[in-house]
């Protein structure tokens, strides 16, 4: 059956030119709004499967239609369209946070219109596709874990996360101490600017302190790094100690950050002593580097996949045998504490 889609945009041009690109990718736009109100109006007749959403609407907003979206239809999906300023980055970020799918960013810097048409349809299309192939919250059975092996120090502590990552984040992150007695680093898909308020975001909401990595600094136990966004998260030996490093080499599975990139740095710096974390996403981002990972004597967690916006990235790894533990994201960070404290008492 083909997705049903309604968009909301205050701007007639952007509807035009969303409905274009969703018909064009077989899509059924059942309908289009203005305004949150109209929206919220709306969806009970047209039963949309998914709502895509802007931000900057008169009357109500994009985060006030997306709470009342979230409380009244909790079954439709949302995505957010935002823009790449500092606003729109926040609010997306609170966006995510409050239920929100996924969102795609409005293309500010195309040099024409046929460009910037195409820079929103590379990212809508793919994302609404992998979130119509999600189930729904339906329970699955566990597929097998990875062999336990024999338990040694946890020395560091690597997330990855793509789509529904930064609610996850908060799941998992909330379940740490701020005495964790070993770095966390982590790997958000997200673009510039957007990094940094999730890692305030974060901040905020746990005992750990969570920032926006830089290059150069130590990773200090009990401390969350957030890989910024367009940049690739690295740790690198130095003569006292390991070093984060902050790059720009090309994008590895069409992605920087990356997770693969951030893990394989840590299995060289910290060996079998790192602890891997592949929560929700798209693709296979995290996969090698979780191989990485296992050979290297470490061991890797999965987040479920009835959890999980998107069981793509997780799904990946456990699929591959590498997972030795598949569950919801406040139960991995328990885990975590646990594994942290039984190896380093």
């Amino acid at each position: 059956m083909t997705a049903r889609v309604l968009v909301v945009d205050d701007s007639v041009v952007a509807r035009r030119v969303l409905t274009s690109i969703l018909v064009e990718a077989g899509f059924d736009v059942v309908g289009t709004a203005a305004t949150g109100g109209i929206a919220l109006a709306k969806i009970p007749r047209l039963q949309p499967d998914i709502v895509t959403l802007d931000l900057d609407m008169p009357e109500m907003d994009g985060l006030e239609a997306l709470s009342e979206i979230r409380a009244r239809f909790p079954s439709v999906r949302v995505v957010m369209v935002s823009s790449h300023t500092e606003r729109g980055a926040s609010a997306t970020v609170e966006a995510l946070f409050r239920g929100a799918s996924d969102y795609v960013t409005k293309a500010a810097r195309a040099a024409t219109p046929e460009a910037a048409r195409r820079e929103v349809a590379d990212q809508l299309v793919p994302k609404l596709q992998s979130l119509l192939a999600a189930p729904r919250k339906v329970a699955a059975p566990r597929p097998a874990p990875a062999e336990p092996r024999e338990a040694r120090p946890v020395t560091a502590v690597g997330v990855a996360a793509s789509t529904g990552g930064p609610k996850a984040l908060a799941e998992l992150l909330r379940e740490l101490p701020a005495d964790l007695r070993v770095p966390v680093l982590v790997v958000q898909h997200m673009p510039e600017n957007f990094t940094a308020y999730l890692a305030e975001r974060l901040d905020g909401q746990c005992a750990a302190a969570v920032a926006e990595a830089s290059d150069g600094v130590r990773p200090a136990p009990g401390g969350v790094w957030i890989a910024p966004g367009n940049r690739h998260l690295e740790v690198r030996r130095s003569e006292d100690g390991p070093r984060l490093a902050v790059t720009t080499e090309p994008p590895v599975n069409s992605c920087r950050p990356s997770a693969d990139v951030l893990f394989r740095a840590m299995a060289s710096c910290w060996g079998g002593g790192v602890l891997a974390v592949v929560l929700t996403g798209m693709g296979q981002d995290g996969l090698r580097g979780s191989e990485a990972i296992r050979e290297a004597g470490g061991r890797v967690l999965a987040q479920d996949r009835a959890s999980s916006v998107v069981w793509g990235m997780p799904g990946q790894v456990v699929g591959a045998g590498l997972s030795e533990l598949v569950a919801p994201p406040a139960d991995l960070g328990r885990e975590i504490v646990r594994r942290v404290r039984e190896t380093r008492s």
